[in-house]
């Protein structure tokens, strides 16, 4: 396995000062971000280490050159959107950045690019399967055409109570992603899994990984910490009981993670991504935070 970080979590750095400080604190590989250039809609979206939207050639011989100058392997292109979203001129939007994306991908050799496959928050789940259905088969044979992998997150993209139930990404579970895969029974379509989601939803985070080893195609190292306290006052269903940490400071076992990994034979980049707000703060402090969360995978890792 290789150990690197999102490079979400620096959007004030360039594309070469965030290869440089993975350099410099031993980080093998990093995932960059490829959102279009201009304003977040979301915290920790909205960075562009990698801009897509003209990249040729020559673009991706200077990020390779780059890479190779410093040592540090991409372990693969994210871009994060609600495809689903319903709105059509927006959905759109999504999807032809979505295929530079996947196109900037092929240019630079990489085999994976992340992202989610949204949802209409509004709409059941079979609507919104259906959408799913509609939508989603040409964006895999794009990706097929350009023999690039697209790894799905799990998170529910669940932030609000005027979100609840089903969030914004359908691929959340288990059952979800079985009827997915059914449906798109593709080689090129598969995980980007991260294990604090599933303690989100109150499911074995260790378990799937048997069962989808075949479609692990890259790893998010994120945490979460869920108060007690709050969730005994207030149940379930009212929000502020779960709080994201980086890896060691919230409820997974990091060893048991790991080990689960290397028993199916996961040998791929495992990516650090900061969403913890105690170390919002400052550059510095986030840095921190990667540092920390190193110091605590890297003996687990190698």
């Amino acid at each position: 396995m290789q150990l690197g970080f999102v490079s979400a979590i620096l959007p004030e750095l360039s594309l070469e000062e965030v290869l440089a400080f993975a350099k410099a604190e031993q980080f093998d590989c990093v995932e960059l971000m490829c959102w279009p250039v201009g304003k977040a809609e979301r915290k920790y979206a909205g960075v562009t280490h990698v801009d897509v939207e003209k990249f040729g050639p020559a673009d991706a011989e200077r990020v390779n050159g780059l890479a190779r100058q410093y040592g540090i392997t991409i372990s693969g292109l994210g871009y994060y959107p609600n495809i689903l979203v319903d709105n059509a001129a927006e959905s759109k939007l999504y999807i032809d950045h979505l295929k530079k994306v996947i196109d900037a991908a092929k240019l630079l050799g990489l085999s994976v690019v992340n992202t989610f496959i949204g949802r209409d928050h509004t709409k059941n789940l079979e609507h919104n399967f259906a959408r799913f259905q509609e939508v989603w088969p040409a964006i895999i044979k794009h990706a097929e055409a350009a023999s690039v992998k697209i790894g799905i997150e799990n998170c529910p993209m669940l932030f609000s109570n005027d979100e609840w139930p089903g969030g914004k990404n359908l691929a959340s579970s288990p059952a979800i992603w079985r009827r997915m895969f059914e449906a798109i029974p593709s080689e090129h379509f598969g995980l980007n899994y991260d294990p604090s989601h599933f303690i989100l939803q109150f499911i074995d985070y260790v378990k799937p990984l048997k069962e989808f080893k075949h479609k692990l195609f890259h790893v998010h190292a994120k945490d979460l910490k869920i108060d007690h306290d709050k969730l005994n006052d207030h149940g379930a269903l009212v929000q502020g009981w779960n709080t994201p940490k980086i890896p060691g400071l919230g409820d997974i076992s990091w060893p048991k993670f790991i080990s689960a990994l290397t028993d199916v034979g996961y040998d791929g980049p495992v990516c650090i991504e900061v969403e913890d707000d105690a170390f919002r703060g400052s550059l510095e402090a986030r840095k921190r935070s990667l540092r920390i969360a190193r110091n605590v995978l890297r003996p687990l890792i190698g």
